[in-house]
C-alpha cells in the first residue's frame, strides 16, 4: 500500500485516535471527566449533582469499581471522583492524580453535595448529561456517542459551547468505512513501523503491565491465574494474559490500558494474544508490531458497524481480532486470517454485555479461545460455511451480518439487560 494513499493516511489516524491511554472502565471515567468538566466550567465545588444516563452508562457503570475511590462503584462515586479530585485535560486519565490522601477522603467529602440519578432516554447507547449548581449558579455538560464527545456546554442558561458545525466535524475524522480486511492485511504488510510504533509500543507496555499486575495480585474472580494454573500452554497463556488485565481492571486496579473500539477491555484482548503468541514463537518486534497493528485494526472494523456500546458483548470482536492478528503473525496469508474471522465470529457470537464487572474476564477468555480456535479450523482444514447461521461467503459479508445482529437486533436484548440489572 503506497503512503500517499488514502487508506494509508486514514489507517494510521485511526489508530493514532483510537489506541489512546485510559484509567478504568471507559464508562465511569467518562462520567468522572464530564463530572470534572462541569465542576470547572461551575468554578467551584457544587451544592446539588444531577446524572442522567443513558442505559448502557447506567449498566457498565453499576458494578464495576472506580479507580481512586477506595473500592467504590456506580455512578454516583465517579462523578464525585472527577468533581472533588478530576482534571479534565486528562480525559480518559481524569483521576489518574489523585492521592492516597485524597482517595481516603472521598466516602466522606461525597456527603458535602447530594446527588441525583436519573435515566436518560436517548437514541444514542452513549449519552451523558451531568448539571452542577450552587446557588443561583448551573452548569449542565453533555457528551455523546464517544467517551469524551463534549457536544454541548450551558453555563447559566447560556450555551457556551455546542457542536454547531458536526457535518464539518465528522469529515475532519477519520473514516471508519474504508477499513476491510483485505486493505488492512495490505496496510499491515507494508506500513513503515514509525507511523505506529509509539502508540502499538504503548500499547505492549500499558497493558502488558497490567496483565502480569492481575496473574501476581487477586482481583476480581482471579480468571487469568485460574486458567494458569490449568497448564502452561501458548493456548493458555493468551487466554490468560487477556483475562488477567480485565481481573485488574475490573476491580479497581488504578494502573492504565491502552484502549480499543473506547474499551480497555477490548484494547487488552486485541493485543495481549498476539503478544503472547510472539514471544513464544520468538517473533521479531517487527513482525510483532505488524501482527498488532492487523488485529488492532481488525477489531476496530468489526466493531465500527455495531457502535462502541451494544448487548453484543465486545470481546468477541477483540477476541477475533487476536485470532486473525495471530492468524497473520503465523501465516503472512490473507486466507488464512479470512477464514479465522469468519470460523471465530460463527463460534462467539452470542455472547451479551451485562456491563462491566468482573465476569468479563471470563468472557475475554472465551472470546479468545473462540480466535484462537478459528485459527486451528483452518490450520486443520475445517470451516463454517455460507448459510451457517450467520456466515455467509465471503468474510465482508459475514461481518455484516454482525453489524446488523449487533447494532440492529440486539437493541431489545439490551433494553431487558437493563431493566433487568436496574429494576424498573
Amino acid at each position: 500500500m503506497k503512503k500517499e494513499s488514502k487508506i494509508y493516511k486514514t489507517y494510521v489516524e485511526i489508530m493514532r485516535r483510537e489506541l489512546v491511554p485510559a484509567m478504568g472502565c471507559t464508562e465511569p471515567i467518562a462520567v468522572a471527566f464530564c463530572a470534572a468538566k462541569a465542576r470547572e466550567v461551575l468554578g467551584g465545588l457544587p451544592e446539588h449533582v444531577h446524572i442522567q444516563a443513558s442505559g448502557n452508562i447506567i449498566k457498565n457503570v453499576k458494578s464495576v469499581i472506580v479507580p481512586h475511590t477506595n473500592g467504590l462503584r456506580g455512578l454516583e462515586a465517579a462523578a464525585a471522583v472527577g468533581i472533588l479530585f478530576g482534571d479534565s485535560c486528562k480525559q480518559l486519565e481524569v483521576i489518574s492524580s489523585v492521592t492516597a490522601e485524597q482517595e481516603c477522603s472521598l466516602a466522606e467529602r461525597m456527603k458535602d453535595f447530594d446527588i441525583k440519578v436519573s435515566p436518560l432516554d436517548s437514541i444514542h447507547l452513549l449519552d451523558l448529561v451531568i448539571t452542577v449548581t450552587k446557588g443561583e449558579c448551573s452548569v449542565s455538560v453533555h457528551i455523546e456517542d464517544e467517551h469524551t464527545n463534549i457536544t454541548e456546554i450551558i453555563n447559566n442558561g447560556k450555551c457556551v459551547f455546542f457542536e454547531r458545525e458536526k457535518a464539518c466535524e465528522d469529515e475532519a475524522k477519520p473514516d471508519h468505512n474504508l477499513l476491510c480486511i483485505a486493505d488492512i492485511f495490505d496496510f499491515a504488510e507494508t506500513v513503515e513501523i514509525a507511523d505506529v510504533e509509539a502508540v502499538l509500543q504503548r500499547q505492549i507496555d500499558y497493558n502488558t503491565a497490567i496483565s502480569r499486575e492481575g496473574l501476581t495480585n487477586n482481583y476480581g474472580a482471579r480468571i487469568g491465574q485460574l486458567l494458569m494454573k490449568q497448564d502452561d500452554s501458548i493456548r493458555t497463556r493468551a487466554k490468560a494474559y487477556a483475562a488477567a488485565g480485565s481481573d485488574a481492571r475490573m476491580s479497581g486496579c488504578d494502573m492504565p490500558v491502552v484502549i480499543n473500539s473506547g474499551s480497555g477491555n477490548q484494547g487488552m484482548t486485541a493485543s495481549l494474544p498476539v503478544i503472547a503468541y510472539a514471544e513464544y514463537h520468538e517473533k521479531s518486534r517487527e513482525e510483532l508490531l505488524r501482527a498488532l497493528t492487523l488485529s488492532n485494526l481488525v477489531t476496530l472494523h468489526l466493531k465500527s458497524g455495531i457502535g462502541r456500546l451494544s448487548a453484543y458483548c465486545g470481546a468477541v470482536s477483540a477476541g477475533a481480532g487476536a485470532g486473525a492478528g495471530i492468524a497473520y503473525l503465523l501465516t503472512h496469508d490473507l486466507r488464512a486470517i479470512n477464514h479465522t474471522l469468519v470460523n471465530a465470529l460463527a463460534i462467539s457470537s452470542g455472547i451479551v454485555c451485562d456491563g462491566a464487572k468482573a465476569s468479563c474476564a471470563a468472557k475475554i477468555a472465551m472470546a479468545v479461545d473462540a480466535g484462537i480456535m478459528g485459527f486451528e479450523m483452518f490450520s486443520e482444514g475445517c470451516q463454517f460455511y455460507g448459510g451457517d447461521g450467520l456466515v455467509s461467503k465471503g468474510v465482508e459479508n459475514t461481518i455484516r451480518n454482525i453489524y446488523m445482529l449487533g447494532h440492529d437486533g440486539m437493541k431489545e436484548t439490551d433494553r431487558k439487560i437493563i431493566e433487568i440489572m436496574t429494576g424498573c
